[in-house]
């Protein structure tokens, strides 16, 4: 069965400009995004088009600034942004959130004059990011990388392996942490990688246990030669920029969290009110109402959690250890409240004739993206009693 448009969400917005844009991308999610879904998750496709279509309407690039092509929306709008369009699919959501990740180190480190050259085509020209920190023996533990760029001349050779990259091999561009120095946090550097860079090549991308239609693939840099020119930020500052963008990032999974969660309590409601058993929806009965009640709740809870979270950072306000806290809060939601979507369709909710199924596989792979919800609570608690003892 096809997947529903999203019910429309009772949002506070801060202007009417925010309002229509909204708008927009619920027209779009449910024209564009819905209908093929379902089919192209299963068929593991990844909806460039959609992409480029996102791209051409202005919503590839709603936190920065429209001097380079952005959209001037702050973090509180674009999140909502980024929820309506993970309900339709979360491919396509986490897309966005990917790339946004992605442009943020040149966007927030970068030069003027690198900004200038580079930002429009990422922000609205039509291209597709992707964000290079996770290394095969290195994902939680970030700092101890070895993909290692070398100085020759104005250029740096690069020469390593990046691992769980979304967007791996079909990225136009790849942000890039490597060594450029000594063991530890503080020898690492950013770079900008074009997606066509020669000694750049992709691996067959993983199979997944959901999210089948984004391709998620080591990346491999075989001698990659870029100039210094596209280095971001300082020698040895790439480890604080790869920081401040997880910061920014883990929001985006938050909201994309949310809105796979509100898909499926969508999807059970619906479900509850057309089953009957026993002579009545099974919508009436008490322990199945109490269910909903707590999807309901969780969901309205981790978004306003993820917004407080925004607020903050739009205010210019230190919002790590927020964003850490929605993220852990959102992404367990999410999965508890898909876990409920299945059990409440019951026998349906386990086949893929129904939704609810793809939305507990979708799920997990949020708890695990961007740091691990075992670091969230690791960074949460540094916030309240200080660093663990060595």
């Amino acid at each position: 069965m096809p997947d529903r448009a999203p019910q429309p969400v009772d949002r506070q917005l801060p202007t009417e400009e925010a309002r229509d844009l909204i708008t927009l991308v619920r027209d779009i999610a449910a024209q564009e995004i819905v209908p093929s879904a379902a089919e192209e998750e299963d068929a593991g496709r990844f909806p460039r088009e959609l992409f480029t279509l996102l791209s051409q309407s202005g919503l590839l690039g709603l936190p920065y600034d429209s001097e380079y092509g952005g959209g001037d929306q702050p973090y509180e709008v674009y999140l909502q942004v980024l929820e309506e369009l993970a309900a339709a699919r979360l491919t396509v959501g986490l897309g966005v959130s990917v790339h946004s990740l992605a442009s943020y180190a040149l966007a927030a480190y970068g030069t003027k004059e690198q900004q200038v050259e580079h930002l429009p085509a990422m922000l609205g020209g039509g291209m597709l990011g992707a964000y290079c920190l996770s290394e095969p023996h290195s994902g939680s533990d970030a700092a101890a990388l070895r993909t290692r760029a070398v100085r020759d001349g104005d250029d740096w050779v690069i020469t390593g392996t990046k691992a769980w990259i979304t967007h791996g091999g079909i990225a136009d561009f790849y942000t890039v942490m490597a060594r450029t120095g000594d063991e530890g946090p503080r020898g690492i550097s950013a770079f900008l990688v074009p997606g066509d860079a020669q000694g750049l090549s992709a691996a067959v991308p993983e199979k997944k246990m959901g999210m089948k239609g984004s391709p998620t693939a080591q990346v491999h840099f075989d001698g990659v030669r870029v100039p210094d020119a596209r280095r971001i930020g300082e020698e040895g500052q790439g480890f604080a920029i790869a920081l401040s963008s997880l910061d920014s990032g883990r929001l985006g999974i938050s909201a994309c969290a949310i809105g796979v969660a509100q898909a499926a309590l969508d999807e059970a409601v619906a479900y509850a009110a057309d089953r009957r058993q026993f002579g009545k929806p099974i919508a009436d009965f008490q322990g199945l109402r109490f269910m909903l009640a707590d999807m309901a709740t969780q969901i309205e809870a981790g978004r306003a959690l993820y917004l407080a979270a925004a607020r903050l950072k739009d205010a210019g306000r230190p919002f790590a250890k927020q964003a850490a806290m929605a993220k852990l809060h959102c992404t367990d939601t999410a999965m508890r409240v898909t876990t409920d979507a299945v059990q409440i369709l019951g026998g349906y909710g386990y086949t893929a004739d129904f939704p609810a199924e793809r939305y507990m596989r979708e799920a997990k792979v949020l708890q695990i993206v961007e740091g691990t919800n075992q670091i969230q609570r690791m960074v949460i608690a540094r916030h309240l009693v200080g660093p663990e003892e060595r």
